[in-house]
């Protein structure tokens, strides 16, 4: 019996779409195991208490290991699949990592915020990472204005997470 090398938990009413397109990107052969949000799996509530999807086993030698936070899912993939070229080059460093953890850490707060209709006042949004969504969203369209790739000249596992972000939030009609 062969065995996948990666396990992907996933619903397809969630951000799961995000790890397989990481997951096709990488060339990875992977299983996939649907999430029923009323039944989880147990070997899936195992390796990530938060029952949250996605969730990605990597059946690799010395042993398994379990990546969830689709970004941290997109740089993994990248980081374990050199062949295929999608992790940062010396010069695309810092524009990979500021662009993908802000879309996963500001952006993806002001779009759940504003999703939930909330806005922080005024006079407090010094104290979240975004300020307010307007803001966040300007910061979003200053990075991407005129290129075709968010860092560098070439696709690579940030453009996979800031595209899908990108993506999520024209679904829901917030850009």
């Amino acid at each position: 019996m062969i065995v996948a090398e990666f396990t992907f938990y996933t619903n397809p009413m969630s951000r799961g779409q995000i790890a397989r397109w990481a997951l096709h990107e990488a060339g990875a052969d992977y299983e996939q195991v649907l999430v029923d949000w009323a039944d989880k799996p147990a070997d899936f509530v195992a390796a990530n208490p938060m029952a949250k999807v996605p969730t990605i086993i990597h059946h690799a030698p010395g042993g398994d290991r379990v990546v969830t936070e689709c970004a941290a899912i997109c740089a993994y993939l990248a980081a374990v699949s050199p062949a295929v070229d999608l992790a940062p080059h010396e010069d695309e460093l810092a524009d990979y990592y500021r662009w993908m953890f802000f879309a996963a850490g500001p952006m993806e707060s002001a779009f759940s915020n504003r999703s939930a209709g909330w806005e922080p006042d005024a006079d407090k949004q010094r104290m979240f990472g975004y300020g307010n969504f307007d803001l966040a969203v300007d910061a979003l369209e200053t990075a991407v204005a005129g290129k075709a790739f968010i860092a560098g000249d070439r696709f690579s596992a940030a453009d996979v997470y800031v595209g899908s972000l990108v993506d999520f939030m024209m679904m829901f009609q917030m850009l």
